[in-house]
Formats: C-alpha cells, sequence, structure tokens
C-alpha cells in the first residue's frame, strides 16, 4: 500500500470532499490545486494494467507530502496551535521511513482517539490488537518498546475507521 492509497482510503474512511482535501493540504504548507487532488487520489499506475492511468495523469504523494497532509488534518480537525516557547519543531519524515505508525499517530491526534477508541477501530477493522501492542505501535522510533507497523495493521486500521465513520 503507497501514500496514494493510503490517502484515497482516509479520504474515504472520513467521507472527505475535494475541497476539504485542497484545504487539509494548504493548512500542511503543501499547495495544491482541485485538479491536483484528483491526479494524487488516483492508483498508482501499473506497467501491466493496460487501463491504468498514464504517468502525466498521476502524482505520486512522497512521504514528506504525507506527513504534510496529516499535519494538515490535525490543524484541520483540532484547530491552529501556537509552538510553546522553547519547544522544538516536528523533525521532517524521512524519505524511507515507514509512514503507518505517522498515520496511526496523527489520525488519533487528528480524531482525539483514546487508546479504547483505537483498540474499537482495530477491531471493526477485523483484527484483535491489545494495549500494549498498541502502545508499541504508537511509540518515538528508536524507544526500546517500539514496534514498526505492518501494512496490515494499516490496512485494518483504515478499515476499521470506515466502518465507524461510514457505517
Amino acid at each position: 500500500m503507497d501514500n496514494n492509497d493510503i490517502l484515497i482510503r482516509l479520504r474515504y474512511a472520513l467521507d472527505l470532499k475535494n475541497t476539504e482535501m485542497v484545504e487539509i493540504f494548504n493548512l500542511g504548507g503543501v499547495d495544491v490545486t482541485k485538479e491536483d487532488v484528483l491526479k494524487i487520489l488516483t492508483r498508482t499506475p501499473d506497467e501491466e494494467d493496460e487501463d491504468a492511468v498514464h504517468a502525466d495523469e498521476h502524482i505520486s504523494c512522497s512521504n514528506g507530502m504525507l506527513d504534510s497532509f496529516l499535519n494538515g488534518f490535525i490543524t484541520f480537525k483540532r484547530g491552529k496551535q501556537d509552538p510553546k516557547p522553547g519547544q522544538a519543531p516536528p523533525a521532517p519524515v524521512q524519505s524511507n521511513q515507514n509512514m503507518y505508525n505517522v498515520l496511526l499517530k496523527k489520525v488519533k491526534i487528528a480524531l482525539s482517539l483514546t487508546s479504547e477508541e483505537m483498540l474499537e477501530v482495530f477491531d471493526d477493522g477485523g483484527i484483535r490488537v491489545s494495549k500494549a501492542e498498541l502502545g508499541a505501535l504508537l511509540r518515538k522510533k528508536g524507544h526500546k518498546n517500539y514496534k514498526p507497523c505492518k501494512e496490515n495493521f494499516a490496512r485494518k486500521f483504515l478499515r476499521g475507521l470506515t466502518v465507524q465513520y461510514r457505517g
């Protein structure tokens, strides 16, 4: 599952409109138009698929772009917050970083989900996650209990969000 697929699934799960997507990207510091959003929200073209979208009709979503979108989503849902004095800005996402952990953390923050609600989302998605396992997924990389989030967990999380927000 690439970053474009994550955006497609998140948009569907939370029933976000194209204009809201543009606003969220802009809040995250990425200037896009409605047409750009439509190009981002197309599946990544496969070389073997004859019906695939041509490369000029597709914009690939980088890790930095997805991170900016998620930051904008937090601002969109919770409002702009002024940085506290002496607080360093968050470190930029590495180009090879696992974005699934970042997705879980930032969606949790944006939707103001508690740990119990996160566990319900996973349960609705069809996977049982323990509280300790969820804590490990939400840890900062480098922490001794950090656990990288696998694609299956991210898929189930997005599926659970779909069940909860779309019925």
